[in-house]
């Protein structure tokens, strides 16, 4: 029986992808693993790897095509002994689909547009396998093989549990499942159903005026429109549902960082190098990683995340870390920052920044995380509150150092000062609780040789 090929689910809220590559053509073999076509996602482009192995029966989606949702087919395989009549009646590929023409300016005048959003982070989404329907109305993520075995079988793949990646259920929990009797029969009513996983809520967008009313308010001629890729409308969903489901609770404080400097000049300059080049340099910016994560550990009850089922808290505390990218941002998350070694955290926030502006950063490198660092003090900003990127319940908004007068045992002194702001979901995180945690920061950045032992 010919075998569908669906356009994969590559996160949990992804609804659409880009065809971008096909690497297989229509009568070529394939095995499980071959990479047969790249997805272009608003965080990456990503390569697909068969589940089954067979032959190329029929490309249904044609390279570059956009806006592909998600299990829509687009290819089919032909196992062992089939030949191309059993899908010849399939729909033919459909063409590339492109860009969406911009709106043409209208011919009335004048005024302002929206204002820019500022600066927050996307979020770092989990990855996940391709998804069906369960009977309960949730996603279940199964291979397509899995799915087509459960059918067979006629099993409700739903009451299967997954072990592969990220959940997934795979063949061998089918047969395991069927084999020991523990799969329910399609159509079967559910004895118990599972809790839920807590979904986002979808945002709900103010009602405000119309493009083309908007547009109105410009003269004719004084404006382009720029269409928005995927990254940009992610990055506008997500942080609408985060402004209007999270209540965000901020919290500043001032730290002096010249023993921060002094120590970071200390270990770079003891860094051992090979013709001629240090083996890593550490940033300031991966010492303000690091105060965190050590300061999350110290102050376990802030390293949680809401959700309507329960209170999550995580024994790890991995960070992740706002990375400017053409069109938007991405957050890769630094693992166990709390016990990683500076010198390894520097070098792998190098990678990390270089392949994230690539977008070559793989899934299980930017999702997930317990909480997130922000800093502009490199573009001179003094300090700013960012929006919280869920599944986090806090975001540090790191300034400029700068030099400041300050008081030392009643005169005034000159120190080198940096502003940081916390922004706390205060439904996991209350006022009390942040103050402790931006505290225990602050003793850190204060006292950075803490850090190290």
């Amino acid at each position: 029986m010919p075998i569908n090929i669906l356009m994969p689910a590559l996160s949990p809220t992804m609804e659409e992808g880009t065809l971008a590559k096909w690497h297989v053509k229509e009568g070529d073999s394939v095995t499980s693993g071959d990479v047969i076509a790249e997805i272009e996602t608003d965080k990456a482009t990503m390569e697909v790897e068969a589940v089954d192995e067979g032959k190329v029966g029929k490309i249904l989606v044609a390279e570059g095509t956009e806006h592909v949702k998600v299990n829509e087919l687009i290819a089919v395989l032909l196992e062992e002994g089939e030949d191309a009549g059993a899908i010849a009646s399939a729909p033919a590929a459909a063409a590339p689909v492109a860009p969406a023409p911009a709106p043409a300016a209208p011919a009335a005048a004048p005024a302002a547009a929206a204002p820019a959003a500022g600066t927050a982070l996307t979020p770092a989404v989990p990855a996940a396998p391709a998804a069906v329907p369960s009977s309960s109305g949730g996603r279940v993520f199964a291979s397509p093989l899995a799915r087509r075995i459960a059918k067979e079988k006629g099993v409700d793949i739903a009451s299967i549990a997954g072990t592969g990646p990220h959940g997934r259920i795979v063949r061998k929990d089918v047969e395991a499942a069927i084999s020991g009797g523990t799969a329910r029969r399609a159509g079967a009513p559910a004895t118990a159903a599972a809790p839920a996983a807590v979904a986002a809520p979808a945002a709900s967008m103010a009602t405000g005026p119309s493009d083309a009313q908007v547009m109105k308010m410009f003269a004719d001629g004084s404006f382009e429109v720029i269409a928005h890729d995927n990254m940009r409308k992610v990055i506008a969903r997500r942080l609408t549902e985060a402004k209007s489901t999270i209540p965000h609770f901020y919290l500043t404080v001032d730290c002096q960082i010249d023993a921060l400097l002094k120590l970071r000049g200390e270990i770079n300059a003891a860094a051992p190098g090979k013709d001629g080049k240090p083996a890593y340099k550490v940033s300031v910016n991966d010492m303000v990683i690091k105060a965190l994560a050590k300061a999350l550990r110290a102050v376990p009850d802030a390293n949680v995340t809401w959700t309507d089922a329960g209170m999550l808290k995580h024994s790890k505390v991995d960070v992740g870390v706002a990375v400017s990218i053409p069109g938007g941002l991405i957050t890769p998350v630094v693992r166990d920052a709390d016990v990683k070694p500076l010198s390894v955290m520097a070098n792998e926030m190098k990678d990390f920044a270089g392949r994230a502006r690539e977008r070559k950063l793989k899934p299980e490198e930017y999702q997930g995380g317990t909480t997130a660092v922000s800093n502009l003090g490199m573009f001179g900003v003094k300090d700013f509150a960012a929006v919280i990127n869920p599944p986090h319940a806090t975001i540090l908004a790191v300034g400029a150092g700068e030099q400041r007068a300050v008081v030392k045992d009643g005169a005034v002194a000159v120190a080198t000062v940096m502003s940081v702001t916390l922004s706390t979901d205060h439904r996991a995180v209350d006022g009390a609780l942040g103050a402790e945690l931006l505290d225990a920061f602050r003793r850190y950045i204060e006292n950075p040789m803490g850090m190290l032992v």
